[in-house]
């Protein structure tokens, strides 16, 4: 039976914070973590995921992998790979997706799968749920936010923990950002 341990709930307003975001959640993974990030297209997954790995440490600019389903990411520093994938393209749940080896990459490395959501879930008990939407009534760019900021960048970012790994692992601290 899966719980929510925690939830974090983070309003992002340009691209640059969505990617420090990543960053700051990076500092929260370790081997074996599976996150989904859910959100429209354009709504930032793989800004993210680039932040998750700078935050890791991985070689390689993180791209979307959405024609080649999946790109692996080593690590530099010692830590982790980041293994990348997109299911985007891919109909099926889990037995679609059985080629890619997902189980295998899973406990050393930290998996993220953009359009997951219904696809993955079986391979971990715990895991991270992101879900990335544009901020409704959302008529132009806070008062404080960076020059670059515009009304289309802005994003609630809402970080689930699913599983007893997530109870205790200062998802919080994403808010206070």
């Amino acid at each position: 039976m899966s719980t929510t341990g925690a939830v974090a709930h983070v309003t992002v307003k340009s691209p640059v914070q969505m990617q420090e975001l990543g960053r700051r959640l990076a500092s929260l993974l370790r081997p074996g973590d599976l996150v989904l990030l859910t959100g429209e297209l354009g709504a930032g997954k793989t800004t993210l995921t680039r932040g998750l790995g700078e935050g890791l440490g991985v070689r390689g600019a993180v791209t979307s992998p959405t024609f080649v389903i999946a790109r692996v990411h080593p690590s530099l520093t010692g830590g982790p790979a980041l293994v990348h994938v997109d299911a985007y393209r891919l109909g099926g749940g889990l037995d679609e997706m059985e080629d890619l080896d997902l189980d295998v990459s899973l406990p050393e490395s930290v998996v993220v799968v953009e359009w997951g959501d219904g696809k993955v879930e079986d391979l971990s008990e715990d895991r991270l749920h992101v879900v990335i939407g544009r901020a409704v009534g959302a008529d132009g760019p806070a008062l404080d936010a960076p020059p670059e900021a515009e009304a289309d960048d802005v994003r609630e970012v809402t970080v689930t923990g699913i599983g007893a790994r997530w109870a205790d692992a200062g998802l919080g601290r994403l808010e206070n950002g």
